[in-house]
């Protein structure tokens, strides 16, 4: 496995799997903005944004490869204004359902604290629904929890679930 930093045209390039890895990430369950089922018109104006975004210098996307297939990918969003360009939110963590527990996760959020350092990035910062697995993934790499918000995001099954959010000050 190992981890490359996309341009707009290699998301445009691998649009295909791009979407296949939103789509198998959000019917399996996770929460990460989608409700199950997710159309691949909606996963391909999705990395569409994204790859705006890239363009925009907003957005820093890693893609986890394992010989020529996208296996996960995990992003940096880029606070642009002044009081707050030292930090960046760390979004849509997705590893491949048949890639799970291999450490592919792990693997691209230590990838994106060292994006974030080279980039000036001294504080990274998610949220995840409280309960689920990628809690335990964020405790073990070092994020420090912060609080909950209740009733924060809708499941398939229509009930509100509370989020959790986790920090993390990266040194130099």
């Amino acid at each position: 496995m190992h981890i490359t930093q996309a341009r707009t045209a290699d998301v445009e390039t691998h649009m295909p799997q791009l979407c296949d890895l939103l789509i198998d990430t959000v019917e399996s369950g996770a929460s990460i903005g989608w409700i199950p089922p997710i159309s691949r018109a909606d996963a391909d104006r999705y990395w569409q944004g994204r790859a705006d975004a890239i363009n925009e210098g907003a957005c820093v996307l890693l893609i986890a490869w394992e010989d020529a297939a996208i296996v996960g990918s995990a992003q940096l969003g880029l606070e642009q204004r002044a009081n707050g360009n030292h930090r960046a939110e760390v979004q849509k963590v997705m590893v491949h359902t048949r890639q799970r527990r291999q450490g592919i996760g792990q693997a691209l959020m230590l990838a994106l604290e060292d994006y974030a350092i080279k980039g000036g990035r001294t504080l990274l910062f998610l949220d995840t629904r409280q309960g689920d697995p990628s809690e335990g993934l964020y405790r073990k790499v070092g994020y420090i929890h912060a609080g909950t918000i209740p009733q924060y995001a809708r499941s398939a099954n229509g009930n509100l679930h509370a989020t959790a959010f986790y920090y993390k000050i990266l040194s130099e």
